[in-house]
């Protein structure tokens, strides 16, 4: 057990020093960055909804899930994103790879289950070319926020559970603009960063009970509330030498004092419901609202760019043929599908930047003890091309192995 705990200690590290090029989105330049989903792969292809829990899945969404847990499951999932990006002038397409989590869930005892692990929340990663007359801005990106998560989840009777997450947040954000001039040598660049690093909690309760012999009935609802994240902010000025876009030789860097500030985290609650066949089917909505219209930004301010509060739709489910059969292995897949709406909250040039996506997977057994790797695929548009915005067409592939097992378990021999 303690080796097993030393090797996903050790991955978690890795994952969390290693640089990710999570995103290739012009939209990821605003706020903290584009919002990464923060659940599983299985939740992610039924649409994102989260109230459904089990014995032997995590719910990174939804603490109180971890109260069911029946066996030790750990999941790692990723994901592969391809994306067309066109204006009303021009078209491109870009791509990224990266870790979406890492997590660990343990149950303790009858109504007791915990789980840790670690996510990449937000992601900024862009690079823009703008032609002013003769001179050219080039804009790029990098960083992101990741949070380590504890989380606890505790069965109060056969019908309710709660949970709540503590997080620890933490990343950097760093923005360059580089000036070329036809008629100066040195090409001007001016460099924004800014450490976040801060705490939040996470609320979540689901109830379910049978409400005929074979339906079970699902509610569930999570809050986070409002948070501040400590933003240290440095700005940099300096010529440069650019003998090729790919390589840069900075001549006289002066460094400019910026203050530090207070970064605020909107709040966050959703709403679910659900219904299904216990191990066969089941289909469920969801609603969520953050405050977005509260967001503060950076350290510096950008024109024609405003926050409203945000809306997200989902409605998904999955199906099982017979989870217990005993031929057949296209019987015991899970099959899973789901449909999203969301509004941002980003307005920009008096745009709203809405997105959708559809998405469906598969989850196929593995091993013994119920461990499966997952599949699913997502399609959607993001944004549009009026007043000079971009319009987004991503696919996402995305994959997952959840692995079960039983610990804390005396045997007979040795």
């Amino acid at each position: 057990m303690i080796k097993r705990l030393l090797v996903i200690i050790l991955v978690c590290i890795t994952t969390v020093t290693s640089a990710q090029e999570a995103t290739s989105s012009p939209y990821s330049f605003f706020g903290v960055g584009s919002t990464n989903f923060r659940g599983t792969v299985e939740n992610r292809s039924m649409g994102g909804i989260s109230m459904y829990s089990d014995s032997i899945h995590l719910n990174l969404q939804n603490p109180s899930g971890y109260a069911h847990l029946k066996l030790v499951a750990f999941s790692v999932g990723g994901a592969h994103k391809y994306v067309t990006q066109e204006t009303t002038q021009e078209k491109g397409t870009a791509s990224s790879t990266s870790i979406n989590y890492l997590a660990l869930g343990v149950p303790l005892g009858e109504k007791f289950g915990a789980g840790f692990g670690i996510i990449p929340i937000t992601s900024v990663g862009y690079n823009l070319e703008n032609q002013s007359g003769e001179s050219i801005v080039q804009n790029t990106g990098q960083g992101g926020m990741n949070k380590v998560f504890l989380s606890l989840g505790y069965l109060i009777s056969d019908h309710l559970s709660v949970g709540i997450d503590a997080n620890y947040n933490f990343g950097n954000i760093e923005n360059n603009s580089l000036l070329f001039s036809p008629d100066v040598e040195f090409a001007t660049k001016e460099t924004n960063r800014s450490d976040l690093s801060g705490f939040s909690l996470n609320f979540g309760a689901t109830y379910r009970r049978l409400i005929t012999e074979k339906l079970e009935m699902f509610s569930s609802i999570t809050y986070t509330p409002e948070t501040n994240l400590d933003s240290e902010n440095s700005r940099r000025f300096a010529s440069v030498f650019v003998p090729n876009l790919d390589f840069q030789i900075e001549v006289d860097p002066r460094d400019v004092d910026v203050e530090d500030s207070k970064l605020t985290l909107p709040s966050q609650y959703t709403l679910g419901f659900g219904i299904g066949e216990p191990r066969r089917w089941f289909v469920g909505g969801e609603y969520t609202l953050q405050e977005t219209s509260n967001f503060t930004n950076r350290a510096f301010t950008i024109d024609n760019v405003s926050f409203t509060n945000s809306s997200k739709y989902k409605l998904g489910g999955f199906y099982v043929p017979r989870h217990n059969a005993l031929s057949g292995y296209f019987k015991k897949i899970t099959y899973r599908a789901g449909v999203r709406y969301e509004n941002t909250g980003l307005v920009i040039n008096d745009e709203k930047i809405n997105e959708f996506g559809i998405s469906f997977g598969v989850g196929m057994p593995v091993g013994r003890l119920f461990s499966n790797v997952n599949i699913g695929f997502e399609y959607g548009n993001r944004g549009t091309t009026n007043n000079g915005l971009v319009k987004e067409n991503f696919f996402n592939t995305i994959i997952s192995l959840s692995l079960n097992d039983r610990w804390f378990i005396k045997t007979l021999y040795d």
